[in-house]
């Protein structure tokens, strides 16, 4: 199974924890801004997401992969990523990230 993490720069990130590989990271630009980053994942039954609050005083959630959106294949993943760009004649896309 996969799940794409999502880390808003500026208010939070979110890293896989245990049982979690990650495949690929996207930067989402709208307008020439970048405003998420998108990490498809691979994870097992067991995995775990970290949930970072950037800031002072921001807290860390460590969250089951149980209640997220789950992708059957990485394709099916980097769909779901994609319909984020076509949507009517907005100026948006996706980076591969390093």
């Amino acid at each position: 199974m996969y799940v794409v993490l999502t880390t808003k720069p500026g208010e939070y990130r979110s890293e896989g924890g245990e049982g979690v590989e990650t495949i690929a990271a996207y930067e989402y630009r709208f307008y020439g801004k970048t405003k998420a980053i998108f990490t498809i994942a691979k994870i097992n039954e067991d995995s775990r997401v970290l949930i970072i609050e950037e800031g002072p005083g921001g807290t860390t959630n460590n969250i089951t992969t149980r209640q997220m959106e789950k992708f059957d294949t990485v394709d099916d993943a980097y769909a779901e990523l994609e319909s984020l760009t076509n949507f009517g004649s907005i100026d948006a896309e996706l980076i591969k990230a390093e």
